[in-house]
């Protein structure tokens, strides 16, 4: 053991020293592991050194880079945890409009690094999350009806994969490996950095319309049907919500159970109000705060709601449609929303995500309008089973209208048949690349792909 830690420039971390106890800890205060070592890498070689020492040792892998996995990939019992924190540097190209971003980066480590040049990417809604995973598993936000999902900005990547090498995936080099982890999640190796294509992106007319309650149904039609014809600088996304007590919130609605619709549009401001002007309009709302804002301060918007070492459990699937019968069953469902933590979402999947093929990434739920996430959070442990129930009830009511699959950065762990309904067609090609690069499945906490026989 002391040899090994001798070949890591970071930390490691073992059961006995005192920091164990904090280090092992990920988002989801649900998950509760204890790992045999955590290694705080401090770059790319330190990856290598231990996925071969795990390699060698038959130990089982776990990789952090964010640490948001609901189900908890970030961690293990009695493996090692390749802990990617401490590499959090961003390398910003304004000419090429490119940033190159190590495996450790959350979001907001990017969109502070290219927001002083006035560009950004498509990533997610919650800052902290971790670029790497949400990458490679999709990656959507509110950028992405205009510029697609993080992975379609993807230029390249340094992959760890499972013989220690380090193999830059383009499209170019290794491109039945940088075609994989382009929605296959992190099957396939560790990126220790990543390229991405940036886009003019300053600010954006953002923020919440809150509606009654009573007003579900027709909200939910209207999300729908403004959503069909809405260009694509416009994004949004419908919720259900307790609202938080504190600003910018009128105390009135402090602890109140509303439906809302998120709006996020980029280019002109003054045609941004005009266009959303339907939804500032209907009911009324009983408060509608669109405004200019920064990039950087939308994307963190939500942080305070959802801090690390809450209780968290999820249910998702993608919608081809957001019918009537579909609206019904969020309607009877929605407002038992439990905390001001948890949430229900249904977000556009349109637009520019739908210009790349079904094939042409791992990724390939590209005819969906629609993906919803319900997802119960609680700071209680003791309160999470009920809410749980109330997950997979209002699930299940919801599954018999969706398309099959579901956004693996939302799924827990549900088993291989829910994973490959995620993958469509692209499934056995996803095997046969594992074969080809993980033909030992070393990389398997995740929603894991078995390699092919």
């Amino acid at each position: 053991m002391s040899e090994f830690s001798r070949g890591i420039r970071g930390a490691v971390v073992r059961p006995e020293d005192a920091e164990y106890e904090s280090a092992r800890r990920v988002y989801n205060a649900d998950i509760d592991r204890r790992p045999l070592l955590i290694v705080q890498c401090a770059g790319a070689a330190d990856v290598v050194h231990c996925v071969n020492y795990a390699r060698e040792n038959k130990l089982l892998i776990a990789v952090r880079g964010g640490g948001h996995s609901a189900p908890g990939f970030g961690t293990c019992d009695g493996g090692i945890v390749i802990d990617l924190s401490r590499m959090r540097s961003v390398r910003v190209d304004p000419e090429r409009r490119t940033a190159k971003v190590e495996g450790g980066c959350t979001w907001g480590d990017v969109d502070r690094a290219t927001h002083p040049f006035g560009l950004a990417t498509p990533g997610g809604i919650i800052s902290t999350t971790g670029v790497g995973g949400l990458t490679t598993g999709g990656g959507f936000g509110y950028l992405s009806r205009r510029y697609g999902l993080a992975c379609d900005n993807l230029i390249s990547a340094d992959v760890v994969t499972a013989d220690g090498q380090i193999r830059t995936a383009n499209a170019d080099r290794n491109a039945d490996l940088f075609w994989a982890i382009r929605g296959g999640g992190g099957n396939f190796g560790i990126a220790v950095s990543i390229e991405f294509r940036l886009h003019p992106v300053t600010q954006l007319y953002a923020g919440p319309i809150l509606y009654p309650l009573e007003q579900a149904a027709g909200v939910l039609r209207l999300f729908r049907d403004f959503m069909r014809d809405a260009p694509r600088e416009v994004n949004a996304f419908f919720a259900f919500l307790i609202v938080p007590p504190g600003p910018p919130f009128p105390e009135s609605l402090h602890g109140k159970t509303v439906c809302a619709i998120m709006c996020a549009c980029t280019g002109d401001v003054g045609k941004a109000e005009i266009v959303t002007k339907p939804l500032r309009e209907f009911g009324p709302p009983l408060l509608a705060l669109p405004h200019p804002m920064p990039y950087p301060f939308l994307q963190s918007l939500f942080d305070g709601l959802l801090p690390p070492g809450l209780h968290h459990y999820w249910k998702a699937d993608f919608m081809r449609e957001l019918t009537d019968e579909a609206i019904a069953e969020h309607v009877k469902f929605g407002p038992r929303i439990p905390t001001v933590n948890s949430a229900v979402h249904i977000y556009a999947m349109d637009g520019a995500v739908q210009d790349v093929g079904a094939n042409e990434t791992a990724f390939a739920y590209r005819d969906v309008r629609f993906v919803h996430i319900i997802a119960a959070v609680t700071p209680d442990p003791a309160t999470l089973p009920l809410y749980r129930d109330w997950t997979q009830q209002y699930w299940a009511a919801l599954h018999p209208y969706s398309a099959g699959g579901a956004y693996v950065n939302f799924l827990m762990e549900e088993g291989e048949q829910r994973i490959a309904s995620s993958y469509l067609g692209n499934r056995e090609r996803l095997a046969a690349i594992k074969a080809k690069y993980d033909p030992l499945n070393i990389f398997r906490v995740n929603q894991n792909i078995q390699p092919a026989k």
